[in-house]
């Protein structure tokens, strides 16, 4: 079993191919999207996905991402969630 940890999508290149910017947990860090980029790869831009060893393994809302950091929080994988 693996597990994805929610990240959100701040930039990304002109294609899929290039490293899309995504925050997880705070952290900044480049991430593959070519598994999760169906046409323009600016429409991820703002989007939550699920990040598994530096790709994107499918996209997500932000009350599943939310949900999922409070639970990984509570079982002591992560720090706590900023609440903004």
């Amino acid at each position: 079993m693996c597990i994805g940890i929610p990240g959100k999508v701040l930039s990304v290149g002109e294609d899929i191919h290039q490293m899309a910017e995504v925050e997880v947990c705070g952290v900044k860090r480049g991430v593959n999207i070519a598994l999760v980029c169906e046409g323009d790869p600016a429409a991820l831009v703002g989007q939550w996905v699920l990040v598994h060893v530096g790709f994107a393994m499918s996209v997500i809302d932000e009350v599943e991402a939310r949900e999922t950091l409070i639970a990984l929080e509570q079982i002591g994988g992560l720090e706590p969630v900023p609440t903004n």
